[in-house]
């Protein structure tokens, strides 16, 4: 009986995991917090001095953090970013601004559209490791839980500052929802 000293929260004994499952969470995760903050920076470009500033500033704070928790979490089970961040940095900026350029609104409907997709994104991950091993992998379910709950918060401030009022509503929000499948489908796997 030798006592083990964990020297740090960020160190990860990686015996036993699945490892494809957890670079593949873990690698799309990262992706869609990164893209996240790249959304809010656009709206933030455009609206930021309006009178939504404020409330698109708050979200963008709590992505904030969700990206340094996956900034985290890559290093501790070592596990490379997606290739496309390049792209996901122009792609998500554009978004955000384009939707921003549409007014309030459409940002909003943008923030709902995606926020929707991350939250059922979020969702699935939680099913896949509570049927790999709930208690193997608790704290990551943790992180994915509270991060959800953020996101379905940011969902519903969206659906509170009229977004479901942008003209088109329901083909932007299905565009933009097509485009979250194919990033979340393309970050997992490159």
């Amino acid at each position: 009986g030798r006592a083990s000293l964990r020297l740090c929260s960020s160190r990860v004994v990686q015996e036993g995991i699945n490892k494809p499952v957890i670079d593949r969470i873990i690698r799309v995760d990262h992706a869609g917090e990164y893209g996240a903050n790249r959304i809010y920076a656009g709206q933030m470009a455009v609206l930021g001095r309006s009178s939504v500033g404020p409330v698109i500033q708050q979200m963008w704070n709590q992505e904030k953090d969700h990206l340094k928790k996956f900034n985290e979490l890559m290093v501790a089970y070592r596990v490379r970013p997606t290739v496309l961040l390049p792209f996901w940095n122009v792609a998500g900026f554009v978004l955000g601004a384009g939707s921003a350029l549409l007014g309030k609104k459409g940002a909003m409907a943008c923030t709902v559209a995606v926020e929707e997709s991350i939250s059922e994104h979020y969702n699935n991950q939680i099913r896949t490791l509570i049927e790999e091993d709930p208690e193997k992998y608790k704290e990551l379910l943790q992180v994915i839980k509270q991060f959800r709950d953020d996101e379905q918060e940011h969902h519903d401030i969206g659906l509170e500052h009229d977004a479901e009022a942008t003209p088109a509503y329901s083909v932007l929000k299905t565009a933009i929802q097509l485009g979250c499948k194919a990033a979340i489908f393309l970050s997992e796997r490159i």
